[in-house]
């Protein structure tokens, strides 16, 4: 289930990409180290290898060796736009394919600040029901519905009743898998209450009250289809991945067929990381302005919190880790099992972690950890 799944509990069967990533367990062995010669452009990925030599890197080295952080299958950690760190579990390596689950989700986000941008959207204050037959055309047939807006979609704080974090909620996203029409599952929803264990919008920081739901990006995708044409992957091919210099992602599969833009991309560990550098270099690469800087800007700030030390962006999870007794701002991409794309801009650094640790309740634990005690002590000084 994703950042849910494994921040509040045991994770629950999610169908996405279970079987499709090549990467296997990781099991102590050699791994693979490397780290690159001199800084490259920002944006781009060094190629060349060098030893570790002169580094004093054996303690992430020897935890991975170890299986310390359980069935993590690679890291890259890039500091100043260059590779300093890399490893992959044994039958992995640069060209394997992770399926990092719900990180997709930041890849919608970015595709909707390119829409926004060029003109298919007017902006994130647009309703759903300006684009999309709700109304009466719907189950549970509700104005505020139609009023729901992208903004609210984005920062997973919308009325729709749907909350992958509770089992009990009508949209979780175990009970959309089931149906033909995933989009339709999603408009179909009732307008969700509020108990007296919830805050309301009004009660709580910036206005909004956070409810974890994979349904509501699913209709982001639709909403993207039917306003620029064309289908979720070819949109993405042509403003995004190509421009990144991206070949071969591979998309899950909704219900209908159509691109799932709630989880299940898979992408190389390299490729993720180019990601994160997109959101540290203000949306630029190669010279290129790929994503506007004023969308990163906005994506990588607070909108809803989710609890105490979290706070959620434009589908970008926000949250300070501590290492040495100092904080460091991140704003990351988090899929379930302990899958992190984490961005540190005191740092100028972005560091990848895949993880097949699925039905593990210490999975994002695990990755915090490997970050904060790991990593962030080897790059933070």
């Amino acid at each position: 289930m994703n950042q849910a799944s494994g921040r509040l509990g045991a994770s629950r069967h999610c169908p996405l990409g279970l079987g499709l990533s090549a990467a296997p367990d990781n099991r102590a062995t050699t791994p693979r180290a490397t780290t690159r010669g001199r800084p490259q452009p920002k944006g781009r990925l060094s190629g060349s290898t060098t030893s570790l030599a002169g580094m004093n890197q054996p303690t992430l080295h020897q935890s991975l060796q170890d299986g310390t952080y359980r069935k993590i299958t690679s890291v890259v950690v890039l500091q100043a736009g260059s590779v300093q760190f890399e490893w992959y579990s044994p039958g992995t390596d640069e060209s394997t394919k992770h399926n990092t689950r719900s990180a997709t989700k930041t890849v919608t986000g970015l595709l909707v600040g390119i829409a926004i941008e060029r003109g298919y959207l007017p902006g994130v204050e647009t309703t759903i029901g300006s684009i999309l037959a709700v109304g009466s055309a719907v189950a549970n047939p509700d104005p505020r519905k139609d009023a729901v807006t992208i903004e609210d979609l984005l920062t997973m704080s919308s009325l729709l009743e749907c909350d992958d974090f509770n089992s009990f909620s009508t949209g979780n996203e175990e009970r959309m898998y089931l149906t033909e029409s995933w989009s339709k599952f999603a408009l179909d929803l009732p307008v969700k209450g509020f108990p007296p264990w919830v805050a309301r919008p009004e009660h709580s920081p910036y206005g909004r009250s956070f409810s974890y739901c994979t349904a509501g990006v699913v209709l982001l995708g639709t909403i993207l289809e039917r306003v620029t044409g064309q289908s979720v992957e070819r949109f993405a091919a042509e403003h995004l991945f190509d421009p990144l210099d991206i070949r071969g992602e591979e998309w899950s599969r909704t219900g209908e067929g159509t691109a799932m833009t709630g989880g299940g991309l898979l992408l190389t560990a390299r490729q993720l990381a180019k990601l994160g550098q997109l959101s540290l270099d203000q949306g630029r690469y190669a010279g290129s302005q790929v994503v506007p800087a004023d969308w990163i800007a906005r994506s990588t700030r607070p909108h809803v919190e989710v609890d105490e030390e979290t706070d959620y962006g434009y589908l970008w999870w926000l949250k300070t880790l501590h290492s040495k007794g100092i904080g460091h701002p991140s704003h990351y991409m988090s899929g379930m099992g302990g899958n992190r794309v984490a961005v540190f801009p005191d740092l100028d650094l972005v560091a990848v972690v895949t993880s097949q640790n699925f039905g593990d309740r210490e999975a994002h634990p695990l990755t915090e950890a490997l970050l904060a005690d790991r990593v962030l002590p080897m790059f933070g000084s």
